[in-house]
């Protein structure tokens, strides 16, 4: 049974929040992560309609997927910082209402129509600006659910909170292909503009700061023994060689996470030859696979204290997956075994998200999770603007088989850089 202890005067107390109040600021987090994931992950599903609405080849689609991911990785750090000096609340109210704003100029300004196609160079300022803005909602809202939910509960948190990646990458795959093929982009922006006000709307209603007590004094991981020490105060993330170690690691194994999620459409409309239903019914497979994953993950590493032992098998899992993909393909499987193919591959390249954030932000510490989390998700989308480049290049210099090939390589390369399991 959950009392409110008597704790000191804070926003939290002085509102009569108790500590239920954690699972809407976890609603809030999920939500803002779904309004911009659908964006993030949703447009890409678009692919072969913005490809032939703005007149792009193969390299200028690239780019103009990659747009949205640079803008992140600029804006990643300076907002984690921010978040950690500044608070959760404006930090995560202010990225919201920008990028909505943002989206909703898209929507006037820079959708195609019948009459005019904007430049690619338009598009792309477009794309990464909101991407600069929408980098606010990764640490700000993980920030605030480290400090709501205590040690033994955080890694389920997290990990809900990182099935909105997924989530609103499965509602972007089951709506915006369907507005762009029938109404164009205009409805595309305009709808992902309404899903970050409301959002945004969410977070000034329900996300405050949480009542402080004796139980939640910051603590991390010590990773040569696993026993919780406390955080030396003002330490920073940024002079951590363990926590750098897990940065690149997160960053380099989203690569093939995000090859799947910008060109996957590509590849089952040009190779696999599958129709808006076969593509579209796909993603949201993918995607709602993801999320239960996730879920899963988080409960079953809370209960066995294995977040790192964890996120390695989850990394060679991965690797044979891609691998098994970039033989079917080169082989030429029919497309339903390649759509169950790209299916699988998703899934296991995203299952590991939310145990491999938690173990970070509890290395850092709850104070300091919004800089760490600021540093992960700059190198992850370092590799979402890097990614959608490089397929272009690899696909014209191989073919599909060698692009999952090189996609099974980037994981392998990520699993020594994941911290060995605490000894016992």
């Amino acid at each position: 049974m959950e009392t409110q202890c008597a704790v000191p005067l804070t926003a939290g107390t002085r509102r009569g929040l108790s500590a239920s109040h954690r699972w809407k600021v976890l609603g809030v987090g999920v939500a803002a992560n779904v309004s911009f994931s659908a964006a993030i992950a949703g447009i890409p599903t678009t692919a072969v309609w913005l490809r032939a609405d703005y007149h792009l080849g193969n390299a200028a689609l690239g780019l103009a997927l990659g747009a949205m991911g640079l803008g992140v990785a600029l804006s990643e750090l300076p907002w984690g910082v921010a978040t950690d000096r500044w608070g959760d609340r404006p930090i995560l109210l202010s990225g919201l209402t920008t990028t909505a704003a943002a989206l909703f100029a898209m929507m006037l300004f820079v959708a195609p129509s019948a009459a005019s196609v904007p430049a690619l160079s338009w598009l792309v300022l477009s794309m990464c600006g909101v991407g600069l803005l929408g980098g606010s909602v990764n640490g700000s809202s993980g920030r605030a659910i480290m400090r709501w939910f205590q040690e033994g509960e955080r890694g389920l948190a997290m990990s809900i909170r990182q099935t909105a990646v997924p989530l609103g990458g499965g509602i972007g795959a089951l709506i915006l292909p369907w507005l762009a093929s029938t109404g164009g982009f205009r409805l595309v922006y305009g709808a992902l503009a309404v899903m970050c006000s409301a959002s945004g709307w969410l977070a000034w209603r329900w996300l405050h700061e949480p009542p402080e007590t004796a139980d939640t004094a910051d603590t991390s991981a010590n990773p040569a023994s696993g026993a919780r020490v406390p955080v030396a105060a003002g330490i920073s993330p940024l002079r951590d060689a363990m926590i750098w170690r897990m940065v690149l690691g997160i960053g380099i194994l989203c690569i093939p996470q995000f090859s799947v999620l910008t060109f996957a459409t590509v590849f089952l409309h040009d190779f696999a030859h599958a129709g808006l239903r076969g593509i579209t019914a796909t993603m949201v497979a993918l995607q709602l696979g993801a999320m239960i994953m996730r879920v899963w993950s988080g409960r079953f590493t809370d209960k066995h204290g294995n977040r790192r032992a964890y996120t390695k098998v989850s990394t060679l899992i991965a690797v044979a997956s891609f691998v098994v993909l970039a033989a079917g393909t080169q082989y030429g499987l029919p497309a339903a075994w390649l759509i169950g193919l790209i299916v699988f591959a998703g899934i296991c390249v995203s299952a590991w998200h939310g145990v491999a954030y938690t173990e970070l932000a509890t290395l850092s510490g709850k104070e300091r999770a919004g800089t760490a989390l600021g540093m992960t998700n700059t190198a992850v989308y370092v590799g979402l603007f890097v990614t959608p480049l490089s397929i272009p290049h690899v696909l014209s210099a191989g073919s599909w088989g060698l692009v999952w090939l090189v996609a099974a390589a980037c994981a392998l390369v990520a699993y020594p850089l994941f911290p060995k399991p605490a000894s016992a």
